[in-house]
């Protein structure tokens, strides 16, 4: 597990944003996605996926376009 295309998908239904605990999702890029995205209309935090890892510390976040 690399991408975050290759986190489960019972994983990805209990996720959240820590910020504003709106469920999150990946989104494609480029490549293979190395983010999850809130979905959240205000909020849009990115969180990274490092090594099949979701990184979910809002200092790590960036806004999403």
């Amino acid at each position: 597990m690399t991408d975050a295309s290759s986190l489960p998908p019972e994983l990805l239904a209990i996720l959240a944003c820590p910020a504003c605990h709106s469920a999150l999702q990946t989104v494609p890029d480029d490549g293979p996605p190395q983010f999850l995205v809130c979905t959240g209309q205000e909020c849009r935090l990115r969180y990274p996926v490092r090594d099949g890892i979701p990184i979910l510390l809002v200092d790590e976040a960036t806004r999403a376009n």
